[in-house]
């Protein structure tokens, strides 16, 4: 009718989230991929509010990539994930991604707690040389993403300072020595081997002194055989 103006249709705050949500994590359908990405685009907030969608994604990817969770319960986070399209606000799409998140996570700690990973969760234990004679020590050895963690606690092993210090090594049957960290006080060690113990099998601590020299100093005060962990 003449002199009628058309408003324009209001904007459905919640269905645009669950669609940012669903462009983050791929589950998108592709005819509305193109026109939500063009205003994306055309929008600074709405390109805010997707990067804070993808930020959640990968924080949920990352932590279940730690550990490769048993088939019913990928099934039910893969449900959740799915289920974000419908979400009525940003807030549960966000909690949806950080339960996911959470969840891999606790499983991966359950997992590495109870052994039943295998080889990837190892551990040594140290014994003395002449040099220190009453030092002993036990490691843990996990696998990540990143490497291998060993956690190593030693006592009887006096504090080094003042330019001296501790150094831990991997070697292999062959006689290839890796270092895997330095440290002054062997109570609370946290190292990081980028070969696998696996290979490398023996653990050795020596000290070492700030010379500018790289090669183990051969003064070795704890030594130990990776074996898996039980």
């Amino acid at each position: 009718m003449p002199g009628v103006v058309r408003r324009p249709e209001p904007v459905d705050d919640g269905r645009e989230i669950a669609e940012l949500a669903a462009l983050a994590d791929g589950t998108l359908a592709p005819e509305r991929q193109a026109a939500l990405e063009a205003r994306v685009a055309a929008s600074p907030e709405l390109a805010d509010r997707l990067a804070e969608q993808q930020r959640a994604v990968a924080l949920a990817q990352g932590a279940a990539a730690e550990v490769e969770a048993p088939a019913g319960l990928r099934a039910r986070v893969e449900t959740q994930r799915r289920g974000r399209r419908t979400a009525p606000a940003r807030r549960f799409v966000l909690a949806g991604a950080a339960a996911a998140a959470a969840l891999a996570a606790g499983i991966s700690l359950a997992v590495i707690d109870s052994g039943s990973q295998g080889g990837a969760r190892l551990a040594a234990s140290l014994a003395p040389t002449e040099l220190v004679p009453d030092a002993h020590g036990q490691a843990a050895l996990t696998k990540t993403p990143s490497g291998w963690r060993i956690e190593l606690r030693a006592t009887g092993l006096p504090r080094l300072a003042n330019g001296r210090f501790y150094e831990a090594w991997l070697r292999n049957g062959a006689g290839a020595l890796v270092p895997v960290g330095t440290f002054n006080d062997g109570r609370n060690v946290t190292l990081w081997a980028g070969v696998s113990p696996q290979e490398f099998r023996t653990l050795t601590v020596t000290r070492e002194r700030d010379d500018g020299r790289q090669a183990s100093s051969g003064e070795k005060v704890l030594v130990g055989t990776v074996t898996t962990h039980t």
